[in-house]
């Protein structure tokens, strides 16, 4: 119950629902009350809040630094793990495996992969819960996507039970303990994941992916005009600030404990 609490009201505080609704209260003000100027003044910072983080140049700025915490992982010293968090997915029978996994979930297990493939005889540790009505798990998803992809079926555990990053964590505690492991996960979740990890008692090696946020050179209009592909990045950033001030709040209200999400 509180899991999904949690997450209704985590999703409601995202930019595009939670500026929707700000506008929504200033139409209401506007059309039904007196508070003219108070529905104008809403109405119109909404509006500009949405634009802003619209843009290339607001949305990749609030995004880059959570991605430029940790590099890309090119080490070559042996690995026992790589642990992939689990992401958004899906499960459709008919679909192609990978097309079963949402947004972050498919970067994040091609990275898991392509690190197995430099560590063949490392293990891939799948995570997540099933969500929903879905009959499979995330973490089996993700594993029938890596197992198409060539990984042997002998080389991949899947951890079934976890439904955010703090009970990953856990999890991944109870089966390795203090062996080396990689973590895969978003380049912008991967400072959270770390800090619970750590409070585990647990030493990762940070292996970022999906990255988003754009450093390369882009054509002035796609600079200029708003896109629902740069709000998605704002959101990401938004998201990851929401999570880690939870975590924050949490880590200070049980100070004896590890901290929460």
């Amino acid at each position: 119950m509180f899991f999904n609490l949690k997450k209704l009201i985590g999703g409601l505080l995202l930019p595009l629902p939670f500026l929707l609704l700000l506008m929504a209260i200033a139409i209401l003000l506007l059309w039904f009350s007196h508070w003219q100027k108070t529905g104008k003044i809403l109405l119109s910072l909404s509006w500009i809040f949405l634009l802003l983080l619209s843009l290339q140049p607001v949305a990749d700025r609030l995004l880059l630094p959570l991605e430029n915490r940790y590099a890309t992982w090119n080490g070559t010293e042996k690995i026992d793990y790589i642990v992939v968090l689990g992401g958004g997915y899906t499960f459709n029978p008919a679909w192609a495996p990978s097309s079963n996994l949402v947004g972050n979930s498919l970067a994040r297990v091609n990275e898991g992969v392509r690190q197995w493939r430099k560590n063949p005889a490392a293990t891939l540790i799948f995570t997540g819960a099933a969500a929903g009505q879905n009959p499979v798990s995330n973490a089996r998803v993700a594993a029938q996507v890596a197992e198409s992809l060539g990984v042997p079926p002998e080389r991949v555990i899947t951890l079934e039970q976890p439904q955010d990053t703090q009970q990953e964590a856990r999890a991944v505690k109870a089966l390795i303990d203090q062996r080396p492991f990689l973590l895969v996960t978003s380049a912008n979740h991967l400072p959270r994941a770390m800090r619970f990890f750590h409070a585990q008692g647990l030493h990762p090696i940070a292996a970022p992916a999906n990255q988003l946020a754009i450093t390369s050179p882009l054509n002035w209009w796609e600079k200029a005009i708003p896109s629902p592909l740069w709000l998605s990045h704002s959101e990401r950033a938004w998201y990851e600030s929401l999570g880690r001030l939870w975590q924050q709040l949490r880590s200070q209200a049980q100070p004896s404990a590890e901290p929460g999400q």
